[in-house]
């Protein structure tokens, strides 16, 4: 009898182990087909992530009025891909945040991106989606441009920034050390001087000093420009002027060099970007040539998105 009780006691142990078991297989089955839920969320029906309902058809912008905001309200315009969508324009600084954020999670994010930036020094795997309709034009330069009679009146000033070349690398170098830093870019601007006497030498060559002469440059407040404007201060600051920098709103850029109230500014980006500006004062100015090559805007994603396009979005429904 004892036997007996034995056996039924072992068996009923092994059968209410078995259940438990059975049970807890059901249960994680649900939690997965819970997570499969999570994971389809944002899927299409052949496995593709749908990148527009995961970042809520909103593409991070910079400032409202800048030249490529302008042009990304103009895309959203032409694409179908885009219709329904719409661009967060704030600033600068909270673009890069979000972009920031998003990489480090490894979340999807669509920025309105150009390079020379500190965000493709810092990410530099991240990518342009193609541009079919070529609404943000193919790769930009960087202009010079000057006052009317400022090749008369201030020669040497004249002929320095019209010998003024550098580096897509050159620019992005200059804005990731401040960025990396913290030191502020005029800073920045002057240590890189000092270590590109080579570089510097192109451009000074046959420009004699001066005894305090005064200088304006015109420039954006963005780092892309600040740094070139700061470099040739420091250039210029070392052959005896007295130079000021002035940061505004990229049309008061181009109203003031053609009033004469700037001398020159580095900080237009052409054929697309500022085209608009470029043309309502192009016979009131002279363009001295580009400065810098190789300068592109456009829709940008981190490396890790699995798309190639802007055609590739879904447009809102």
């Amino acid at each position: 009898m004892i036997k007996n009780n034995r056996r039924w006691t072992k068996l009923t142990f092994i059968l209410g182990l078995l259940a438990i078991l059975i049970a807890a297989g059901c249960g994680s089955g649900g939690d997965n087909e819970g997570n499969a839920g999570n994971n389809e969320e944002n899927t299409g029906t052949e496995g593709e992530t749908n990148y527009g309902e995961a970042i809520e058809h909103t593409i991070t912008g910079i400032e409202p009025g800048a030249g490529i905001s302008v042009t990304t309200e103009k895309a959203i315009e032409e694409y179908d891909s885009l219709s329904g969508w719409e661009v967060n324009l704030s600033s600068t600084a909270a673009m890069a945040s979000e972009l920031d954020k998003a990489i480090k999670d490894e979340e999807p994010i669509i920025i309105t991106g150009w390079n020379p930036h500190w965000t493709f020094a810092k990410y530099p795997d991240m990518k342009y989606l193609d541009d079919p309709k070529g609404i943000y034009g193919t790769e930009e330069v960087i202009k010079t441009i000057a006052r009317q009679g400022l090749k008369e009146e201030k020669p040497n000033a004249y002929k320095l920034v019209d010998q003024f070349k550098w580096d897509v690398k050159d620019m992005e170098s200059i804005m990731y050390e401040s960025q990396e830093t913290g030191d502020d870019i005029e800073a920045v601007a002057k240590r890189w001087v000092e270590n590109n006497q080579d570089k510097i030498s192109d451009w000074t060559k046959g420009v004699e000093e001066v005894d305090g002469e005064s200088f304006e440059l015109v420039s954006t407040p963005w780092d892309s420009e600040r740094s070139s404007a700061f470099v040739m201060k420091a250039v210029m600051e070392k052959l005896g002027y007295d130079v000021t920098v002035t940061p505004v709103d990229v049309a008061v850029v181009f109203e003031s060099i053609a009033n004469g109230d700037g001398d020159a500014t580095l900080a237009a980006w052409m054929p697309v970007t500022h085209k608009d500006f470029y043309d309502k004062y192009s016979d009131q100015f002279e363009d001295l040539g580009a400065n810098l090559e190789g300068a592109k805007i456009g829709l940008v994603v981190p490396s890790y998105m699995d798309i190639e396009s802007i055609e590739d979005l879904e447009p809102a429904e």
